[in-house]
């Protein structure tokens, strides 16, 4: 999938985020992941942290719940909390269990500074902000895998990670991210009008969209040292 089948606002703010977009998607521990070429032992490293960090994301998005204007924008972040809970986690504790890590042992993982400073990133911009000001800061996460997924689904050289990768190039998780970008487009019509890309306020969302992305950034490097 390309940017523009996320939505006009995601393309735009990828776009707006400059270099660190493709440091984020193209990141080493992502190429590990393409070729096969990335330690068992940093790969279980991430998923742990991951797996805390999709405890906070989801979270952060029943927070969108509360910040909603509209039924629609409600079913929208109930259907994501859903395929995180029942679907994204239980990926984790698949594998995770299959390695001889038991799930009460993942949800007990302590949360690493880089994992910290992000979640916590999402969760403020909620708190403190409205929907727009949450969508910016978690859709770099949301349709950024979904990215890499598409891409390595095509590019893979090994079926060491085809699991990870089928998960977030299957079709399931691209209709998510499709939603996903629905949702952010008619949030920003509803709040800024249709040309909302002209609005000053579209500017600063921009912002916090590329901070999480270079939150992503680190989020990868940390998995790279365990």
């Amino acid at each position: 999938m390309s940017a523009q089948t996320y939505g006009r606002a995601f393309a735009l703010m990828r776009e707006a985020a400059g270099e660190a977009w493709g440091e984020y998607t193209r990141h080493a521990f992502v190429e590990g992941l393409r070729d096969g070429a990335l330690a068992r032992e940093a790969f279980l490293h991430y998923l742990r942290q991951d797996y805390v960090f999709l405890i906070h994301f989801s979270r952060a998005w029943a927070l969108a719940v509360v910040k909603s204007e509209t039924h629609a924008e409600m079913l929208g972040a109930v259907a994501t909390v859903n395929a995180l809970v029942a679907e994204e986690m239980q990926l984790h504790v698949g594998i995770c269990e299959a390695a001889g890590i038991p799930q009460e042992e993942l949800f007990a993982t302590p949360e690493r500074a880089e994992n910290l400073a992000y979640t916590r990133y999402v969760l403020e911009a909620g708190y403190s902000g409205d929907l727009l000001d949450l969508l910016a800061a978690l859709a770099p996460c949301v349709m950024g895998y979904g990215e890499i997924g598409a891409r390595l689904g095509v590019e893979k050289t090994s079926e060491t990670y085809a699991d990870w990768i089928g998960t977030y190039a299957g079709d399931g998780y691209q209709g998510d991210c499709a939603a996903v970008g629905q949702l952010l487009d008619s949030a920003l019509e509803r709040r800024l009008g249709k040309d909302f890309e002209t609005s000053p306020r579209f500017a600063t969302l921009c912002d916090k969209f590329r901070t999480a992305t270079e939150l992503e950034v680190n989020f990868w490097q940390m998995g790279l040292t365990p």
